[in-house]
């Protein structure tokens, strides 16, 4: 049974993380081409549009991989987490119905007249399509981490006579604390994500010195919302995020930071290898009272160590969880200070000629999606050993009679499968990026807005 669970963990993890990679970059794109397409509505440039059309399709491409992916995944609810659809299906399936039926609809119809209806709608009409994306997109993003949010906090839940979960407070489900602060914080991150990628196609042309005109329209806007995006993550949406966990899941607090003895004054690990057997950090490097701080705003604050808590409710991969949200937080004052660089060389005007800020913007577009997944890492480790917290342990959400050699022959063939559509999909973008935004013949005169 334990090798069982071990892969149905393991397969859902890998479906979703490799779901959200596209999943991230069309949230982030979204408000970009609607912010484009505002500008060119605004102020007649038709340089704006080439923009928009571009990563238009750039987000088709992602669009139709996170399709393809997310279907899969939610048949797995059933497939191999029967137990648990059973139990929370008449909670859940509230959000996931909502948002399958109106945001996912939403956003893929219009997504259709965006692509291919700008000369029948016209130029008001497009742009009011191109908001459409946005809002479905984001609509979605917020009913699935509404869902997610009620499994890390359940609210607006009664108990049936069989033990069966029902609703009871559909407000509550939907207005969860927790899913406004996890949802601010996922948008945060996946605007990160876009911006750098959009900051990184155009740190490319510039640095080809091609179609160095949109090269420097990527850049600028990518930077400008790169910067305000990794603020965001981390304060207020990831502070917040974080006094949640302090409050209604203390144990995972600890195993987050490796705090195995309750005490005043806690500090904040910037460094060190968690050592579970001996309950320490070994080599570390701390910042007294810094943790007391963050989650109480006292210095002297107690904060409750992994002794505080039965070992059995202690998150299941200490050391896991400990690196993926170092990680998480490491790579995000990265963002913070490469963007704050950047945007004070774009604003004297010479980031579009600075080789190294422009290399580390191309280099660094991979690494806001080790970010994103550290952080869902954090969240669904930080969980553990509860699919649903306080209510249904992991190991009695599964399906019973799915043995592990079946887990295993599906994962192995999700895992062709999604390799054979990863390499597509970097082909398709890597063709768009080569082609280019601007049409033959453009002229390379500098937009007239901005820098």
């Amino acid at each position: 049974m334990e090798s069982a669970l071990a892969l149905h963990r393991f397969h859902f993890a890998f479906t979703i993380t490799f779901h959200y990679i596209f999943v991230q970059l069309t949230l982030g794109l979204a408000l970009l081409i609607f912010v484009l397409k505002t500008m060119a509505l605004k102020t007649g440039d038709e340089r704006y549009n080439h923009a928009a059309r571009f990563w238009a399709k750039i987000f088709a491409i992602n669009f139709a991989l996170g399709v393809v992916t997310g279907i899969p995944m939610e048949f797995q609810f059933g497939t191999n987490w029967s137990r648990f659809s059973k139990a929370a299906g008449g909670v859940i399936g509230h959000t996931l119905g909502m948002e399958g039926l109106y945001s996912f609809f939403l956003e893929s119809s219009f997504l259709g007249l965006f692509l291919f209806g700008e000369k029948i709608l016209g130029r008001v009409g497009h742009w009011l399509t191109a908001g459409a994306v946005w809002l479905g997109s984001w609509l979605s993003a917020y009913l699935i981490v509404a869902t997610n949010a009620w499994m890390q906090r359940p609210t607006g839940y009664t108990l049936g006579p069989n033990g069966e979960i029902l609703l009871s407070d559909w407000w509550a489900l939907v207005f969860n604390e927790w899913a406004f602060w996890q949802y601010l914080h996922t948008l945060a991150g996946s605007m990160v994500t876009g911006a750098f990628v959009m900051a990184g196609v155009g740190a490319l042309y510039l640095l080809l010195k091609k179609q160095e005109e949109m090269g420097r329209l990527f850049v600028r806007f990518g930077v400008i919302a790169g910067l305000i995006a990794a603020v965001l993550a981390a304060f207020p949406t990831g502070d917040q995020q974080g006094m949640l966990v302090a409050k209604h899941q203390p144990a995972t607090l600890a195993a987050m930071e490796g705090h195995f003895v309750t005490g005043e004054r806690a500090p904040l690990a910037i460094l060190g290898q968690p050592d579970v057997e001996q309950g320490r950090l070994d080599n570390p490097l701390l910042l007294p009272g810094v943790l007391s701080f963050i989650t109480h705003k006292r210095w002297d604050a107690e904060v409750k160590g992994l002794d505080a808590f039965p070992r059995e409710d202690w998150p299941d991969n200490i050391p896991l969880l400990y690196y993926a949200f170092h990680i998480m937080v490491g790579l995000g004052t990265i963002f913070i200070a490469v963007m704050a660089l950047s945007a004070i060389q774009l604003w004297r005007g010479k980031l579009y000629t600075f080789k190294p800020l422009l290399w580390a913007l191309l280099v660094m577009m991979p690494l806001p999606y080790v970010a994103n997944t550290a952080g869902w890492m954090t969240t669904e480790l930080g969980r553990q050993p509860w699919v649903i917290y306080g209510l249904m342990r992991t190991v009695e959400g599964t399906s019973p009679h799915v043995s592990s050699g079946n887990a295993l022959f599906t994962l192995l063939g999700f895992m062709g499968i999604y390799s054979l559509l990863f390499m597509l999909a970097m082909f398709m973008i890597w063709r768009e990026i080569e082609k280019g935004p601007a049409p033959e013949g453009e002229s390379e005169a500098a937009p007239e807005a901005g820098y």
